[in-house]
């Protein structure tokens, strides 16, 4: 099988490189955290040190799963960036989930080698990544996508080209504006009834399988009423994207009040040290604002 370069062995590029690893690929491995590196390594992970060397001793792809934006951006057009070792017919599939507007920039960046890049962020949080059972949006080349197709199912369970280049980031942006929305939403309507007198897992049990019932309802109202807030998806990742949703509907004059409510209740948690906790955690802030108490006492 080819042998696949993978950038990034954070908590998700972590189990997704070990995924490709147990379905049989040869797999090359680069990071900043040498302790990844050598758990990789166990695994059956060859290493290299720079970018530029992944992208050498690589075949066809080169897979990155990276913070934001700015991290993208230096490993690939930074010094010992993939630019600097990239051959032309190489697809570097970046799994990050980075600004649309950045992810057309870089893969305007590889096409002058004769490469390309395929956007691919995921849905889906750790143990999706650890089931290779993620979901995958993908923006980019028709013909990128069906070579790459193969390695992606490996990961995920659904893998869906959106558009050309950028789609899959809107598209991921898409995603997080909804879950953000959504569960800014439950919480609301949770301490609402809390306020009212009416139990809120009672409120919930009513309505689930109606038309306000959805994956956030099902997830997160019995994380509010047990105090559960492990990640989970954390408060700073989701302020993450939605910056990045921000500065694109700027840049595409699109106006997105409610995505603007969601970040700032976001950012007021993680002033409060509640930065690394499950996005369900926007519990907390109704708690606070209305002083009432979500989590149920046990009996």
């Amino acid at each position: 099988m080819d042998k696949i370069g993978f950038i990034g062995l954070g908590i998700m590029g972590r189990p997704m490189a070990k995924n490709l690893i147990k379905a049989g690929y040869a797999v090359v491995v680069c990071d900043v955290n040498q302790q990844a590196v050598e758990e990789l390594r166990a695994c059956g992970a060859e290493s290299a040190a720079t970018p530029a060397e992944t992208a050498e001793k690589a075949g066809t792809f080169i897979v990155t799963m990276l913070p934001n934006s700015p991290q993208v951006r230096e490993v690939t057009a930074g010094e010992n960036g993939l630019l600097k070792g990239i051959r032309a017919g190489q697809i570097v599939v970046d799994m990050s989930s980075i600004s649309p507007i950045a992810s057309r920039e870089l893969d305007a960046l590889l096409r002058e080698k004769g490469a390309e890049m395929l956007d691919a962020p995921v849905s889906g949080g750790q143990e999706k990544a650890e089931q290779g059972t993620l979901a995958i949006m993908v923006g980019g080349s028709a013909a990128a996508f069906e070579k790459a197709r193969p390695i992606l199912e490996k990961m995920g369970a659904t893998v869906t080209l959106v558009g050309e280049s950028g789609a899959g980031q809107i598209t991921k942006l898409v995603n997080q504006m909804i879950v953000g929305i959504n569960i800014s939403a439950v919480a609301e309507g949770m301490a609402f009834a809390k306020k009212a007198g009416v139990e809120p897992r009672r409120v919930f049990e009513a309505i689930r399988k109606g038309l306000a019932g959805s994956q956030c309802l099902e997830d997160k109202a019995p994380r509010m009423f047990e105090g559960r807030y492990d990640p989970g998806f954390r408060i700073n990742l989701h302020i993450k994207d939605l910056w990045n949703v921000l500065e694109t509907s700027r840049a595409v004059s699109c106006s997105v009040p409610l995505s603007g409510q969601v970040i700032e209740m976001m950012i007021a948690l993680a002033n409060e040290g509640h930065e690394t906790k499950d996005h369900g955690s926007l519990g907390l802030y109704y708690e606070k604002l209305n002083n009432v108490a979500l989590k149920e006492i046990q009996k």
